[in-house]
């Protein structure tokens, strides 16, 4: 168990290294999961290996968020202060992104001509 989350952590701080290093607009643990896909793809075996060490992570993933919630105790102040701000800046980009993905859809669909005639 701790050499396949050895690996799995490997795989993060190389990731790491190559995003900070190159100067990537991804973070490290995103090139890292990227270049560890492309290993279990290379050997499928890996993926045998490292899938009760994920499958654990996968079962404690509350733990997670705890730091997260940390991080919102901390900045109660801040979160006082433009809260509302906040808020609306969130909203606002949810229904702005719903919308815009629904409109590339049904762009989509009538490029393809797969639109539903009615």
């Amino acid at each position: 168990m701790v050499p396949a989350l050895v690996t799995i952590l490997t795989f993060q701080l190389i990731g790491e290294v190559i995003s900070r290093g190159l100067n990537l607009p991804l973070p490290g643990p995103v090139v890292g999961l990227v270049l560890l896909l492309g290993a279990m793809r290379l050997r499928p075996g890996l993926a045998g290996w490292l899938r009760p060490v994920g499958q654990g992570m996968l079962a404690h993933l509350s733990l997670f968020f705890v730091p997260a919630g940390v991080g919102i105790v901390a900045h109660l102040p801040l979160l006082r202060e433009h809260g509302l701000a906040l808020l609306a800046a969130i909203g606002g980009s949810t229904v702005l992104a719903l919308v815009a993905g629904a409109g590339a859809f049904t762009l989509v669909a009538r490029w393809t001509g797969q639109e539903d005639e009615r």
